[in-house]
């Protein structure tokens, strides 16, 4: 999310307080959680829904691998796929955490720019503060893009070797695990505008680099494989 303008850096002590939106948006029905996101509300934003999409490709994910153990004739991959919906569930629960985290990351920052600047000391301290709740706000979605990479590769084994007819399923956990790899790295990159190390950003562009073109590459290989043909359009 990119969460304010360069102008609302330089505020201490605003005349109107910045309005906070502390609120577990995981909790929340699909309906409510779409109709806050299409709110005023400036949560939740593009990182939550990075993250829950992420969320969506683990689940999907974990529901192939499912589909494929105990089938005939995939006796040779249980073991792998069960190994699959294991790591799969475990990145879902985490990606469930950052949909909370990254909105209150950003809570934390308009906290930090609504402290007080009176003095020299209340200012360093508000600089420091605004500074790393910008890190913060950075890494959440830089960890969201690690863990869709991960889901992406967790799905593609899916493709390549669960159940056939539920190959699909398999291909968007794989397609949605990219988008979300992709947003999550934009949302951390223009973050990065409005940090003052040096050193953070350019390592974490590095990163931001090497993970959105690793994704792109990876989607049309793991993709590569989808055979429609091997499909029984029988119960999965």
């Amino acid at each position: 999310m990119h969460l304010y303008d360069d102008s609302s850096l330089s505020r201490g002590n605003p005349s109107k307080p910045f309005q906070l939106f502390y609120i577990m948006l995981s909790e929340l029905t699909i309906k409510e959680f779409l109709e806050k996101t299409a709110s005023g509300s400036p949560v939740p934003g593009g990182g939550s829904v990075a993250a829950l999409s992420a969320a969506l490709a683990a689940s999907l994910t974990e529901m192939v691998a499912r589909l494929t153990i105990g089938k005939k004739g995939y006796e040779t991959v249980e073991d792998e796929m069960k190994a699959v919906a294991q790591e799969a569930l475990k990145l879902k629960l985490k990606l469930v955490q950052s949909i909370d985290n990254d909105s209150n990351a950003y809570n934390d920052v308009m906290s930090a720019i609504g402290l007080p600047g009176n003095t020299e000391a209340e200012k360093s301290q508000r600089v420091k503060a605004i500074q790393s709740g910008l890190k913060k706000a950075t890494l959440i979605p830089m960890s969201v893009a690690e863990d869709a990479a991960r889901v992406m590769e967790l799905a593609g084994k899916t493709v390549a070797k669960g159940n056939k007819n539920a190959i699909t399923d398999g291909a968007v956990g794989v397609m949605m695990a990219k988008t979300a790899v992709l947003s999550a790295l934009y949302n951390a990159k223009i973050n990065l505008k409005t940090i003052k190390d040096k050193a953070f950003i350019d390592r974490t562009s590095k990163k931001v680099e090497e993970l959105g073109k690793k994704a792109l590459d990876r989607e049309k290989e793991l993709l590569s494989t989808v055979d429609l043909s091997t499909v029984d359009l029988h119960l999965k």
